[in-house]
């Protein structure tokens, strides 16, 4: 990416909700004057509706003066104008000069980065978003199988422990059996008789 194109997308700045680049900067990268493009959007006045462009309030002006560190303002009376993205296309139909074409280009190349780089934010977002939901649930899911796991523990230790009384008691009575007297087999007779 050039550097041209880096400076056009850092002067891009958020307001009112819309990516819009500011008088000023414009002027600068047409290599006019402030004035002079603002006569020139005066003059033409029906070209720039509301969602072309907008004067900054007063609040607005004074939040982007705090933003920047140095004043290069030069004791600016009342606020810039914020040029949307069509704003800045509609310019070139105002200012003809070679300079002002070719900033132009660089302009909306600058914006077509800017919105390629929210959509491809959002996109990774959305799949980030889809990612955590798809490990929640694994983790949910081993939570799950690890409470049947030891469930079956608790079964099968109870059924070892049954098995293990079980025996003692067949052992005991096998104990119990060894110890009475047997009857002896084959044919006795009855002498009390």
């Amino acid at each position: 990416m050039s550097d041209e194109l880096i400076l056009v997308q850092n002067l891009i700045h958020e307001i009112r909700g819309k990516k819009v680049m500011l008088d000023f900067d414009l002027a600068r990268l047409y290599r006019v004057e402030t004035k002079v493009l603002n006569q020139a959007v005066r003059r033409n006045i029906k070209r720039f509706p509301l969602d072309f462009m907008f004067q900054l309030d007063n609040k607005e002006f004074t939040n982007l003066k705090s933003q920047f560190v140095t004043s290069s303002w030069g004791g600016r009376r009342t606020p810039p104008r914020a040029f949307t993205e069509e704003g800045i296309a509609m310019l070139a139909s105002v200012l003809h000069s070679d300079v002002a074409i070719a900033a132009n280009i660089s302009i909306l190349r600058a914006f077509v980065k800017v919105r390629e780089y929210l959509l491809m934010a959002s996109s990774v977002s959305a799949e980030l978003n889809e990612l955590r939901a798809k490990v929640d649930l694994l983790a949910l899911q081993r939570e799950e199988d690890l409470g049947a796991v030891n469930d079956l523990s608790e079964d099968v230790r109870q059924d070892i422990d049954n098995l293990y009384l079980a025996i003692a008691d067949l052992s005991s009575k096998l104990e119990e059996k060894k110890a009475e007297p047997r009857r002896k087999i084959g044919f006795q007779q009855n002498i009390d008789d």
